[in-house]
């Protein structure tokens, strides 16, 4: 099993940047890909970005592409959400969560075994 902790959320204006965190603990960090998700309020959770174990390849929603960065630091069993140019729409809990070692990054919250607590981003117009 691993444990996953969210952190960076906060308040921006548009147009600026936010760096969120999820710190993993409990089974090697390298025997997952990694995920980010997020819920609006009265939506359902959507997939944002995702990365395989070792950082090699990544995916994106195409609302985020070009916008936000997904990267990982295995020896720091952390992996990140670099959010640039924000958007009042992307006003939401962003969760990251871990699913299995695999050559395919999910896209879908039930492929996800493993997931934080969430943290909440808002941007204002």
């Amino acid at each position: 099993q691993v444990q996953l902790v969210n952190s960076g959320g906060g308040l921006v204006q548009a147009g600026g940047s936010l760096r969120l965190s999820c710190a993993a603990s409990g089974r090697t960090f390298s025997s997952y890909n990694m995920g980010w998700f997020r819920q609006a309020p009265g939506k359902e959770r959507e997939f944002v970005a995702g990365t395989t174990w070792n950082g090699g390849r990544s995916y994106y929603v195409d609302s985020v592409k070009g916008r936000f960065t997904i990267s990982r630091d295995n020896a720091k069993n952390t992996v990140y959400l670099q959010m640039n140019s924000l958007k009042p729409e992307d006003t939401a809990v962003y969760y990251c969560a871990a699913h299995e070692r695999s050559v395919r990054i999910g896209v879908r919250t039930y492929e996800y075994d493993y997931w934080g607590q969430g943290t909440q981003v808002t941007v204002s117009s």
